[in-house]
């Protein structure tokens, strides 16, 4: 039975951790022991370990046939450059703010796949991008997502399913789009929509930088991703930021230094925190423009997914979690062999890859449209 580390136990990972220990020998590694403690109930290896050292992570992840990084963005990066320097494969659902194609060579040179940014979007939208790009000149890619609970409490009307300074990032990090062929930035929070889904009502829309990758990898003339809240959520967020709340230079309050965006974490995270069998949903809408074969076409996606009570699993830790496992066993299972920094439209560009993706979430009961 092959053998694969999950670092982090988070919701997501612990989903994870679970979905995959059916087929693999699954270890989960956290520093958090009430997380461990719910896996080893049941009866999944785990190990209680700082994972902030390169010679912590490289001792924990010896002797596995696959690295899965489930950390948060903060720690991301240097724990992939470790697993990568220590020959491992591995898939990354961190949202780290550096270029992943700076471990490009070093993944080469050490022989290693490593699949990074794989969850909902940036990952589940990249795969279905790269899938039609090898079949139609796009002129046009929208991305629309976004993760909420169906419980609307005020102040915030919002529950991070992810880690809390990773949803932070959302609304400070510029949000990087293309038009015309060249790439822009636009402040976060910014441009806001309101677009109306049967399903959940009326969300608002706003710039973030979910295209990452596909800066990169796809010429295509004009790419935009928006996440999506609330109405009103914008607006909060927007006074929060320009205060200083989100502020990453540390401040002097009462002889100590802080940073500002440390202490909003901290005090946020009891609002933010979903409540024991918190019912959420999560909804990713995906428009692609272009031609084939002379002519004009366009692809419709919808994906649309909710909180499974079975399990109590939060629906952004299925959809993330089920693509990366989905990657994950393709990975193991179906001789990928591509080596380096693999981001997921390079999976969506196999055809056979892609469809055991789509078919693997549909499985799980995730809904995906297509017209």
């Amino acid at each position: 039975m092959k053998k694969v580390v999950i670092l982090g136990a988070g919701l997501v990972g612990r989903t994870i951790a679970i979905e995959l220990s059916k087929d693999y020998q699954i270890t989960a590694v956290d520093t958090n022991p009430v997380r461990l403690k719910e896996l080893k109930d049941r009866k999944i290896k785990t190990l209680k370990t700082d994972l902030s050292s390169d010679s912590g992570i490289k001792k924990v992840i010896s002797n596995y046939d696959l690295v899965i990084c489930a950390l948060p963005g903060f720690m991301g990066f240097k724990a992939l450059k470790s697993i990568i320097k220590a020959g491992k494969n591995v898939v990354d659902i961190s949202f780290f703010s550096e270029d992943p194609f700076l471990l490009d060579e070093l993944a080469m040179k050490k022989d290693v796949t490593a699949i990074v940014d794989c969850g909902v979007a940036p990952g589940l939208a990249n795969v279905i991008l790269g899938y039609h790009n090898q079949k139609m000149k796009i002129s046009n890619y929208k991305c629309l997502v976004g993760g909420l609970p169906y419980k609307r409490e005020w102040p915030f009307e919002y529950k991070a399913f992810f880690s809390p300074i990773d949803v932070i990032a959302e609304y400070t990090r510029p949000a990087r789009l293309v038009v015309d062929g060249k790439i822009i930035e636009k402040e976060a929070l910014s441009d806001p929509e309101i677009i109306h889904f049967d399903e959940v009502g009326e969300l608002e829309t706003f710039n973030t930088d979910g295209l990452r990758s596909l800066l990169k990898t796809m010429k295509i003339p004009n790419m935009i991703e928006k996440t999506m809240r609330y109405p009103g959520h914008i607006e909060l967020m927007k006074i929060f930021r320009e205060v200083g709340l989100f502020n990453e230079k540390e401040i002097e309050v009462n002889g100590k230094k802080i940073k500002p965006v440390d202490l909003t974490a901290k005090l946020l995270f009891p609002f933010w925190s979903p409540g024991k069998g918190e019912k959420d949903f999560t909804v990713l809408d995906i428009l692609i423009d272009g031609y084939q074969n002379g002519k004009k076409l366009s692809h419709h996606y919808f994906v649309f997914d909710e909180y499974d009570p079975k399990e109590d699993n939060s629906s952004m830790a299925r959809t993330t979690g089920f693509t990366c496992c989905a990657a994950a066993r393709y990975l193991l299972d179906h001789n990928y062999d591509r080596i380096g920094i693999c981001p997921p439209e390079f999976l969506g560009e196999d055809e056979n890859c892609f469809n055991y993706i789509i078919s693997y979430l549909k499985d799980k009961d995730i809904r995906i449209d297509k017209t």
